[in-house]
């Protein structure tokens, strides 16, 4: 006797958890996005395999300076705040902050989104805050990736990933190789803790049991929490316009000991004063909260610091009065001077 096949029914993209439609949908909700970030050299519109961008004529020499990051764990807070609206700054500013520090202006933007069952209204939001970034920091926002991954993450989750290019004269490229001896440090404020040491602020909440709601110099602690990285492009393309700058160095992960250091030649240290810049009190809650060191804190977070110029010394009044005009809170936190062998790169004092 012969056995029959089992007569299987016919199933779609959508059955197996991938809603086409709803990628349709999000592509039409943000191409207006894309459009209002756009810059004359680009080629083409949003929806191509892939992106075109004339180099800027403005540039004689350029080099290309690119740029790739993400925002961490602040993702599961805004998970938890139902909270989308401002992780899109975060994740362009973590990108052009970086490719800042070598002098490069940001020329164009790609974002990687990837859930498991999209939200359109979700990745809608979140894409409008990556456009928002982009107008901030004069980019235009030209494609990304939107990935529904059915199983890979947990319901109302997803990811975040971006990726920048911006052009630097030759010339003008800004490695460190400059500093010397006498150097000063300018510290331009930030807005909290950006993007980076939530793993830790996450595990102090939950040891603490903290209440996200509990108030915070006047506002909630949660809103400390999710104020969005600032992006200081336009500030510091003025400034570099106008002074020559030796170094910079984003303060990212690692904070404020590990960052600084990276941009530094060998035989030269940092030496900041710390009474010379305003900590913001959401620091001064996560050291008492986390019973945190001195230490620990420096090597986590920015710590009121977000990022660090450091240019000549006759230079200073003029670069602080330039940041200043452009909104940047700016203070001067700090000297270069040499250093031995076995002395460390930075002192806090």
């Amino acid at each position: 006797m012969s056995q029959k096949s089992k007569k299987i029914e016919s199933i779609s993209y959508k059955d197996a958890g991938v809603d086409i439609e709803a990628g349709d949908q999000l592509v039409k909700n943000i191409k207006p996005f894309a459009k209002m970030t756009s810059r004359k050299e680009v080629l083409g519109g949003l929806g191509g395999f892939g992106s075109m961008f004339e180099i800027p004529k403005k540039f004689d020499n350029p080099v290309l300076v690119s740029g790739t990051d993400g925002v961490g764990t602040k993702l599961k807070l805004a998970f938890e705040l139902n909270h989308h609206e401002t992780i899109g700054q975060d994740l362009v500013a973590m990108c052009v902050n970086d490719i800042l520090v070598q002098g490069a202006e940001p020329l164009f933007f790609l974002d990687y989104f990837a859930c498991g069952s999209l939200s359109v209204s979700t990745a809608t939001t979140v894409i409008k805050g990556i456009a928002d970034g982009c107008l901030l920091a004069g980019c235009s926002l030209v494609g990304g990736e939107t990935a529904e991954m059915p199983g890979m993450y947990s319901k109302g989750e997803y990811d975040l990933a971006g990726f920048c290019v911006g052009a630097v004269e030759k010339n003008n490229i800004i490695d460190g190789r400059n500093v010397t001896n006498g150097d000063v440090i300018i510290g331009l404020a930030s807005s909290g803790a950006h993007s980076n040491g939530y793993s830790l602020i996450r595990k102090i909440i939950e040891i603490k049991k903290a209440d996200l709601n509990q108030e915070l110099n006047g506002k909630p602690l949660s809103e400390a929490l999710m104020m969005p990285t600032r992006i200081y492009v336009k500030s510091i393309l003025k400034l570099l316009s106008l002074v020559k700058v030796n170094a910079m160095a984003h303060i990212t992960g690692g904070g404020i000991t590990e960052n600084i250091p990276r941009v530094l030649p060998n035989n030269l240290k940092a030496t900041l004063d710390r009474k010379k810049w305003e900590m913001p009190r959401l620091f001064d809650w996560l050291k008492e909260n986390g019973n945190l060191s001195e230490l620990e804190l420096h090597r986590t977070f920015n710590c009121g610091i977000g990022m660090v110029i450091i240019i000549k010394r006759e230079d200073q009044d003029q670069a602080l009065k330039i940041l200043n005009d452009c909104g940047e809170k700016s203070y001067l936190i700090g000297v270069i001077k040499s250093r031995l062998n076995d002395e460390s790169q930075i002192e806090i004092n």
